[in-house]
């Protein structure tokens, strides 16, 4: 008879014994880090074994026996386990939510492979003096924390490459982490050819039983390198020796579910605990990333130059009040000229749809999601109007449903109307659509419109962040933003950095390989200080006037939140839950003085979903003020009847 201590996928902290007889099927594979499934209530669930012993002891219940044995050999290690209980510190989430996050669910391993196959990728022969000094840094080893800010286009990904080579030569083992499944396809091939097979993918896109092949191979140590998106941080490596964080300041590596972890924290994380080197990088760094280099307590090593016969692009900002067009004058006669030295274009909108708005011009009514408190986006080719929040649809509406009157229409613009304009204007230009409607209709849809656009088979490839970042064109020309101005207006303190990190990614698109790149920024605010610095090509002024503005408003980074949200069907049931809520965290307050708290109030967004929100946001200058503050808060915490509660601690969104 062996006894078990196990861990649960649930919203609770706590451990279960449970027991295995000798006549259980592979009794002898019972050990610390494989799964079992166990009666829970009147349920099954899956079991994280954490413990195994022979003595029975007493428990307030009566020990139950597991069902079965899932695994033949462990899945996770002390190193995963350890790291949940920091995540449950450090997060407020349950250790068996944390450990469930991180262990593939598949039941066993696939016999299809999860690795690619060969590409036609050629290393670089000639460095440029930038990468030369940043990898002869690298190689002295002086420090274990380095950000590499370069350039779009100044060669960073071949210095992580070669950096790798060196790491692995050693006997280690090297994570590559990128912001997005599209990125990791790229340069997965890449990286393929250069380390011989021993490279594993590992992002939501792959099967279980795929992803549970590439875990145990980790494990044993038969993979060099392994690279993803944001799940991959937590791959059990058995020699820990680089990890790389490409594009440090996107956004996507905060996760948007609970555990709500950030990559970034977890790989510094591993980075300490395993006494192994990290580099992270971009060309836009985050507030906090860059608060960090200007404080020296990390080394930054600069690559301020393109490889080869690369330059920034020429940026021109263009005025769009006098415009009666998406595509304003200016921006027409450079894509004419583009198109006459057939070279490609790039048109950058962020939003998808034909427009982001249903208005009646009688009364002013806007058609809104009755799920949540959002506009719905009208899509011209199904003639049907989506939120794109919860994803409910409907047709298009004829009568105002408020007034009556037919006087009811869509306004604004979203990638599907800006499409129309294009066609119309260029009728013999080959165009191609690119955003999250057209990639969710056909999965295979991103990479063959990218690597036609790399072709040139496409003249003028219309899209939204997905085009954005991390893609290279030897034959485009020519970016025009459409509209700079979105992203501005929301009502986010993280608006003007989010927007300044787009635009200087999307205008990274051009001149990769020609010093003949043009950018076009379509803009009502060409004033702003994040369209100026752009222009400008002026990072530094641009972070060192947003750290002052954060400063002054004691926002991160020089200060940490935690952003607590309610929700239920029931809005007073929501907001009476946040108040109290409230009200308990104001009876901790003569114990903790540095802890400042928000009134509770409706989520930006009220209502998302059929949930109704309300959130409590705490802020404190001091880390582990806030955290001691919030565990004494919420770990006895229990969330009304009918209501959720959702912990986002370090918020990237207030939204």
């Amino acid at each position: 008879m062996k006894y078990l201590k196990v861990l649960v996928d649930i919203p609770i902290e706590a451990e279960f014994t449970y027991k295995a007889n000798d006549n259980i099927k592979s009794y002898d594979k019972i050990a610390f880090g494989i799964r079992v499934m166990v009666p829970f209530g009147s349920l099954s669930k899956v079991g994280f074994v954490i413990d195994v012993f022979e003595e029975e002891i007493d428990t307030p219940y009566e020990i139950k026996e597991i069902i079965r044995v899932i695994d033949k050999e462990p899945i996770f290690n002390e190193e995963l386990l350890a790291l949940s209980r920091w995540m449950r510190h450090l997060y407020l989430s349950p250790t068996g939510q944390n450990l469930s996050l991180m262990v593939p669910s598949g039941r066993r391993e696939t016999e299809n492979s999860a690795f690619f196959s060969p590409s036609s990728f050629v290393p670089i022969e000639k460095l440029s003096e930038d990468q030369m000094r940043a990898l002869e840094t690298l190689k002295r080893e002086e420090f274990r924390f380095y950000y590499l800010y370069g350039v779009t286009g100044s060669g960073k990904s071949e210095v992580y490459l070669r950096r790798s080579e060196e790491i692995i030569k050693k006997g280690k083992q090297v994570l590559y982490l990128v912001p997005e499944i599209t990125l990791s396809n790229q340069i997965s091939e890449e990286i393929y050819s250069r380390f011989k097979g021993r490279v594993a993918i590992l992002h939501s896109s792959i099967t279980p039983s795929e992803r549970l092949k590439a875990w145990h191979r980790i494990a044993k140590g038969e993979i060099d390198i392994v690279i993803g998106a944001r799940s991959c941080v937590f791959a059990p490596f058995k020699s820990l020796g680089l990890i790389i964080l490409d594009e440090e300041h996107e956004t996507s590596y905060k996760s948007g579910n609970t555990p709500r972890y950030h990559a970034r924290q977890i790989a510094q994380r591993r980075a300490h605990t395993a006494n192994c080197e990290m580099i992270m990088g971009s060309a836009t760094p985050s507030l906090e990333a860059w608060r960090l280099i200007r404080e020296n307590k990390i080394k930054v090593l600069s690559m301020a130059n393109r490889i080869g016969e690369g330059a920034f692009p020429t940026i021109e900002v263009v005025s769009l009040l006098n415009e009666k067009r998406n595509i304003s004058k200016r921006l027409e006669e450079e894509m004419r000229l583009t198109l006459k030295e057939k070279r490609g274009i790039i048109l950058f909108l962020n939003r998808r749809g034909y427009s982001y708005s249903y208005i009646c011009s009688s009364c002013g009514e806007i058609i809104r999601c009755p799920n949540c408190s959002v506009s719905l986006t009208y899509h011209k080719k199904d003639n049907r109007l989506v939120c794109h929040t919860c994803g409910y649809t409907k047709r298009e509406e004829r009568v105002c449903p408020a007034c009556g009157s037919y006087d009811i229409s869509a306004r604004g613009f979203g990638t599907e109307n800006v499409e129309e304009e294009v066609r119309f204007l260029f009728p013999d230009a080959r165009i191609a659509r690119l955003d999250t409607d057209v990639a969710s209709k056909d999965k295979r849809a991103s990479e063959r419109i990218i690597a036609e656009f790399g072709r040139g088979e496409i003249d003028i490839l219309l899209g939204t962040q997905m085009i954005a970042k991390g893609l290279n064109f030897r034959n485009a020309k020519l970016v025009g933003v459409i509209n700079a101005d979105s992203s501005l207006a929301l009502p986010d303190f993280r608006a003007s950095e989010r927007t300044f990190d787009l635009l200087h990614q999307v205008s990274g698109r051009v001149g990769r390989y020609s010093p003949d790149g043009k950018v076009i920024i379509q803009t009502l605010r060409v004033g702003e200080m994040a369209i100026q610095c752009v222009q400008n090509n002026d990072a530094e002024s641009f972070f060192n006037s947003e750290l002052r503005s954060r400063y002054d408003t004691l926002f991160p980074p020089y200060s940490r939140l935690l952003d607590i949200v309610i929700r239920s069907k029931n809005e007073e049931k929501a907001e009476e839950s946040v108040k109290e809520l409230y009200n308990k965290a104001e009876s901790l307050e003569e114990k903790y003085p540095d802890i400042e708290m928000f009134s509770p109030s409706p989520s930006i967004i009220a209502k998302k979903a059929q949930q109704y929100r309300y959130h409590l946001l705490l802020r404190s200058t001091d880390v582990n003020t806030l955290l001691s503050f919030s565990h004494e808060l919420l770990d006895d915490y229990k969330v009304a009847t009918n209501c959720h509660i959702e912990i986002d601690f370090d918020p990237i969104s207030l939204m």
